[in-house]
C-alpha cells in the first residue's frame, strides 16, 4: 500500500474518531442537565444507550488510526523516525488523546452505574479540553516545526 493511501486512511479514521470524541462529552453535558432537572427515567436510560453506542462506535476508529499511523512510521523507516523530533512530540500528545478517550469510558461507566455526576460545566470543559491538543497534533504533523 502506498504511503499516500496510508496517510489518507490515517487521517480519515482520525477525523471519524475525533468527531466522536467531541460529541460524547456533549452527550455527558446533556445527560448531567437531564439528571439535574429530574426529568423522566426513560430519558436518562436513552442517554446511557446513546453514550455507550457512540463510545463503542468510535473506538474502532481509534484503533484504526493507530494501526495506520504505525504503518506510516514503518513505511518511512527507522532513520526517518529517529530524525523526526516533531513526531516524537506528536506521539506524546497522541498518547494524551488516547488517555482522554479511555477517561471518557470511565465517565461513561460512571453514568451507566448512576454514580454521582459532576456539574454540566465540568462536562463542557471536558468537551473542549482536547481542542488544543488536537490543534498541536495537526500543526506538528503538517508544519513540522521541530
Amino acid at each position: 500500500m502506498s504511503i499516500l493511501w496510508l496517510k489518507a486512511l490515517h487521517v480519515f479514521f482520525m477525523l471519524a474518531w475525533m468527531a466522536g470524541l467531541f460529541y460524547l462529552p456533549r452527550l455527558f453535558v446533556y445527560h448531567a442537565i437531564n439528571r439535574n432537572t429530574q426529568s423522566s427515567e426513560d430519558v436518562h436510560q436513552q442517554f446511557k444507550i446513546m453514550e455507550r453506542r457512540l463510545w463503542f462506535f468510535v473506538t474502532p476508529f481509534a484503533l484504526l488510526t493507530l494501526i495506520f499511523g504505525i504503518a506510516l512510521i514503518v513505511s518511512y523507516g527507522k532513520a526517518w523516525f529517529a530524525a523526526s523530533a516533531w513526531l516524537h512530540i506528536k506521539l506524546l500528545l497522541v498518547l494524551a488523546i488516547y488517555a482522554y478517550h479511555f477517561y471518557l469510558f470511565k465517565v461513561l461507566r460512571d453514568f451507566a452505574a448512576d454514580k454521582p455526576m459532576r456539574s454540566p460545566l465540568f462536562y463542557r470543559i471536558l468537551n473542549e479540553a482536547p481542542v488544543l491538543l488536537i490543534f498541536a497534533i495537526v500543526v506538528l504533523a503538517i508544519v513540522k516545526p521541530v
